[in-house]
């Protein structure tokens, strides 16, 4: 079960709990693919899940999973667990003061004193020589100009005031249940000693050849068929993995090969890998769903700065077909940055224009093994909680009347506290804590998803 902990502001989620228990078990007539040799100690460059997640056979990981080696019959199966480093957080990422500090500082914060301390916030300078020096006066210098807040982060601060104090004592509350239940542990530094230090990012160039897709021969919908169900053989016709939804209804892992990366395709799972401008499989598939969670590339200046991740204009993020996708009174779950620019686009403008009615703001909060925040609370520049936005798709009048006793109400505030994956914008599963608020057995899908899970359908081309 991924949540280890669940009180009245929200939930602790073991995340490498949750993956580690979705099921990659695959037999081993399938681990060669093609001829190719899979040796028993697998690292990132070599396996993959669907959503470049690294995996590692449990038969040379005994600390990580008790079934070494299933046999059933004759058939044997290897399970495959993710590797634990990448949630290795043992230490914040900036150090904050001892009145910042989750387990010793104050909840009770005023607007003027977080302005105090954003002012004073300034960029650690390591020991310069020669010309470079100046350099780093310059820098000094014009940070300085921070001390004039503009309107956009006078709104950022107003907000963080109004939320900080839940979910500082949230966050505290569900951290001292980790602390006694022994989840998270005060003195990690000795715990983290040997680890392998791993990228934030993997390179598996999916992204490519989403693009690579769009040279394909143009395939007519009518003599195509809308799903490619996956079967024992691994290798699958790349166009036929690019053209329409994938699925695996089967309760083992399967394995698929693109461009030469072997990829963990859960159990009972499926998927579209494309970008925004090949959605019609998905829309071939003619699935509506229960439960939409979306999370979008917002545009903001480091995304412009990188080559390596795309991102979407608002106005691209609203033509996404939710209504063609949505089934009545659908949970819409939206992840957003904390630039309040997003969070009112998506209030005022996003659900609006999707016929969504806003419902709760609900907060992730990203901690360290310890149980501290893996950035200060008041950092000026990066904080260390990111949004979700939950609405329900509003139908007639008398649809609303009609189901208004099946549909579960959704708390105004909850909070989300987890040690996060050290791979960029994985956000922790959603599955267990929404299970409290949908009917069992409901139709999931996630929009721009970096992972596949378990009874869901996943669409993104970062899979």
């Amino acid at each position: 079960m991924s949540v280890v902990h669940r009180l009245r502001a929200g939930w602790l989620v073991d995340h490498l709990s949750f993956i580690n228990q979705c099921g990659y078990e695959i037999c081993d007539s399938l681990a060669n693919p093609g001829g190719a040799t899979l040796r028993p100690s697998v690292t990132s460059s070599e396996y993959h899940d669907a959503s470049t997640f690294p995996a590692t056979s449990s038969k040379d990981s005994p600390g990580l999973g008790d079934a070494v080696e299933e046999t059933e019959g004759k058939t044997a199966k290897t399970r495959y667990v993710f590797r634990e480093e990448f949630f290795d957080i043992s230490k914040p990422h900036i150090a904050a003061a001892p009145e910042q500090q989750l387990l010793q500082g104050d909840p009770e914060v005023s607007l003027a004193e977080i302005k105090a301390s954003s002012s004073a916030e300034e960029p650690q300078e390591g020991t310069k020589s020669g010309g470079e020096d100046s350099v780093a006066v310059a820098r000094k210098q014009k940070r300085k100009r921070k001390c004039v807040f503009n309107q956009g982060e006078l709104d950022a601060l107003e907000y963080h005031t109004k939320i900080r104090k839940l979910i500082w004592e949230g966050t505290l509350h569900l951290v001292q249940e980790g602390l006694k239940s022994g989840f998270l542990h005060r003195a990690t530094t000795e715990l983290s000693c040997g680890k392998n230090i791993v990228p934030g990012h993997i390179d598996c160039g999916l992204a490519e050849l989403c693009e690579m897709a769009k040279q394909f021969p143009a395939v007519n919908d009518s003599d195509h068929p809308a799903v490619h169900v996956l079967d024992d053989e691994t290798s699958s016709p790349e166009q036929d993995l690019l053209s329409c939804v994938t699925e695996n209804n089967s309760n083992c892992a399967k394995i698929v090969v693109l461009m030469g990366q072997k990829y963990l395709v859960p159990p009972k799972s499926s998927f579209l890998l494309s970008d925004i401008s090949c959605l019609q499989p998905l829309l071939n598939y003619k699935k509506k769903y229960d439960v939409i969670v979306i999370d979008p590339p917002w545009e903001n200046k480091s995304v412009k700065r990188s080559n390596r991740y795309s991102h979407l204009s608002s106005w691209q993020i609203k033509q996404i077909p939710v209504a063609a996708l949505a089934a009545p009174d659908c949970l819409i779950v939206t992840w957003v940055t904390n630039r309040q620019k997003h969070l009112r686009f998506v209030k005022d403008e996003l659900y609006p224009h999707w016929s969504v009615k806003t419902l709760a703001e609900w907060h992730w909060v990203k901690i360290t093994r310890s149980g501290e925040f893996v950035l200060p609370l008041d950092s000026f520049h990066k904080k260390p909680y990111e949004v979700l936005i939950l609405g329900r798709v509003q139908g007639s009048v008398k649809e609303a009347q009609r189901k208004s006793e099946d549909i579960l109400p959704i708390p105004e505030h909850k909070l989300i506290v987890s040690i996060p994956c050290s791979l960029h914008s994985h956000k922790p599963p959603l599955t267990a804590v929404l299970a409290e608020f949908v009917k069992p057995d409901v139709e999931c899908l996630e929009l721009f998803a970096r992972n596949l899970q378990p009874g869901w359908t996943s669409w993104g081309n970062e899979l």
